[in-house]
């Protein structure tokens, strides 16, 4: 028992964090099984799309601080080591945060580095890493202005700050908010539409948006023109599946 849970139905992999007791922090074994499950994830042909989400109260409270030096890491090691968070960066397949709680410091960057990120209206969110005098490694400082602009990252990073799940909603870091009873199924419903798109599709669509955050945007028309060229060499699949859909749609 590492506390992450993982199931498949439907070709959905949910994988749960399950520690309770400690708001879901996570250990360094369940680190490293998470970003594990992951990487294996994206090459199982029964899972196209993940869920990742939290036992409650919380989603994820970031790393267990109890375990802080128990690793003695180099500048390499941390530099290229496999975590969660860089597992998902790898991840070819739609991933859903659905955010059932506290989702603070370790556990923020986590949710930022997934495609969508739905939240409770009992979820809350907070950078604390300058609070308890540690630097972030997974990724907040480049993934939360993206998400809030530069600004407001500033502030949430110095303040520590928890703000609300419709907070959240109107400054732009999650796609949307539902009530906490229908979280899961929600994120279940947007896989369900999701799985109906063309797997080499979706993988190309989230491929785009990745490589064109940051990107010039003459560099993201070229990114889409070439990607839109290979798609277009393909014009006989391309038939089949706008026949498909069109199919489904009429029923």
């Amino acid at each position: 028992m590492t506390g992450v849970d993982v199931a498949v139905a439907d070709r959905i992999m949910t994988i749960t964090i399950n520690r309770p007791e400690k708001r879901n922090a996570l250990s360094i074994a369940m680190r490293e099984e998470f970003a594990a499950t992951l990487l294996g994830a994206d090459t199982d042909d029964d899972v196209s799309a993940l869920i990742i989400t939290g036992v409650d109260p919380a989603f994820c409270a970031g790393v267990d601080t109890s375990e802080f030096g128990v690793n003695k890491l180099t500048a390499h090691d941390r530099r290229y080591r496999v975590t969660p968070v860089r597992a998902l960066f790898s991840l070819r397949k739609p991933v859903i945060a659905a955010v059932n709680g506290a989702c603070v410091t370790g556990g923020l960057e986590l949710a930022l580095a997934c495609d969508f990120i739905i939240a409770s209206d009992r979820a809350q969110f907070a950078d604390t890493h300058a609070q308890i005098g540690a630097m972030p490694t997974w990724g907040m400082t480049a993934l939360l202005p993206r998400a809030v602009g530069v600004r407001y990252a500033k502030q949430l990073s110095l303040t520590g700050e928890r703000i609300s799940a419709h907070r959240a909603l109107e400054a732009g870091l999650v796609n949307e908010v539902v009530a906490h009873d229908e979280l899961e199924q929600r994120a279940r419903t947007m896989v369900t539409l999701i799985n109906k798109v063309d797997p080499a599709i979706a993988q190309t669509l989230l491929g785009l948006y990745d490589r064109g955050d940051g990107a010039s945007l003459a560099e993201a028309l070229a990114f889409e023109a070439d990607a839109s060229a290979d798609r277009v060499a393909n014009a006989d699949l391309m038939t089949q599946r706008s026949r498909q859909y069109r199919s489904d749609e009429a029923r």
